[in-house]
């Protein structure tokens, strides 16, 4: 999607207010990341495209004073848009977001740098509606290593105590930027299953930030979940990836690993600038440019593919997947069924 495209897109006539009947509830509907540029139209949008919760992004490279001003942010945005989007914190919160038609927001960190080198922060952040963590960015962390790391010695000391804690609680370990090494450690070291919430297999297409047979194989045995990616470096042929390709490829990780273990984690990263990718890869760790995946060029965000642009597109996915062979009840599991029951069994204490 173009800027122009966005822009006409978010400034279409606001949707009405879907009807919800508790007793004909729909299949949930989850996406279990997106880090767009919030605003009304985007939360809008959520409800025309009928999604019930998402996972949302409050940090990559703050400290922890610097996410609970990101909390802010978002408690204001839940008192300024009450009919529209509320803080989620257990399964429970879906299924009300489906009777009520609104839609459910769930927090996560994509580093975890905001529970510093203290580990009393895990049980604080979850208090403060946190529900999943990354052990690691692109780089090696305090707890494990990230993807973009030449050696990858596995889960630190600090990673094994940090996974123990974050099971007890109810804070769920996420490896979608973690190299293998660490996250086959973290999948064995974590009592209760984890995710990777936003990652593709590494078979369909050989981007870094992808996983490999193995560690999907790993991830699933212990009962974990895979959310796809829809985020275009993370895609065969980019932007230019066609949904027939994509649901395919659904189709064979469903082979490979079981249906029942796979849902979206889309990365959506709508109406986002530019200029916030440098963030995302630089944080303050560097004075270069880390171009990561994609061109050599000053990073940007790609052009989304032409049949998911934001969130009224959920449905082309829906239709996708039904169309290389999924039974409706495997498209409906796919399209946040699975998620709901993760997050039943995920976030509550152990």
């Amino acid at each position: 999607m173009n800027g122009s495209e966005m822009s006409i897109r978010c400034e279409s006539p606001r949707p009405e207010r879907l009807p919800y009947h508790s007793e004909h509830m729909s299949p949930a509907r989850v996406d279990c990341l997106q880090y767009s540029n919030w605003s009304e139209s985007i939360f809008r949008e959520m409800r025309a495209g009928e999604v019930d919760a998402v996972h949302v992004t409050i940090a990559y490279h703050e400290s922890f004073r610097e996410m609970v001003l990101r909390v802010e942010e978002w408690n204001r945005w839940f008192e300024r848009f009450p009919e529209l989007i509320f803080l989620g914190r257990s399964a429970a919160d879906i299924r009300r977001a489906q009777t009520e038609g609104r839609t459910a927001i769930f927090f996560g960190f994509q580093n975890p740098s905001p529970i510093e080198d203290d580990i009393g922060l895990i049980e604080i952040v979850h208090q403060l509606g946190v529900r999943f963590m990354q052990l690691s960015y692109n780089n090696q962390s305090l707890l494990a290593t990230g993807c973009y790391e030449a050696d990858d010695p596995g889960l630190t000391r600090f990673g094994v105590q940090a996974v123990e804690e974050m099971n007890r609680v109810g804070l769920v370990v996420d490896m979608s930027h973690s190299a293998d090494r660490s996250t086959l450690e973290a999948i064995a070291a974590s009592s209760r299953p984890i995710a990777i919430t936003h990652a593709n297999p590494h078979w369909w297409h050989p981007a870094l930030r992808n996983k490999s047979d193995e560690v999907l194989r790993a991830l699933t045995d212990a009962g974990g979940m895979l959310g796809f990616s829809l985020y275009p470096h993370h895609l065969a042929g980019g932007s230019d990836c066609t949904l027939e390709s994509f649901c395919s490829m659904v189709a064979e990780a469903a082979d490979r690993y079981g249906s029942e273990h796979l849902g979206l984690g889309s990365d959506l990263c709508q109406s986002q600038p530019d200029s916030v990718v440098e963030w995302m890869r630089n944080g303050r760790w560097t004075k270069a440019m880390d171009y990561g995946e994609g061109s050599a060029s000053a990073p940007g965000f790609p052009a989304q593919p032409s049949w998911f642009g934001s969130n009224l597109d959920f449905g082309n996915v829906e239709k996708g997947l039904a169309a290389v062979g999924f039974t409706s009840d495997e498209v409906e599991g796919l399209m946040g069924e699975n998620w709901l029951r993760f997050f039943d069994d995920s976030f509550g204490p152990a």
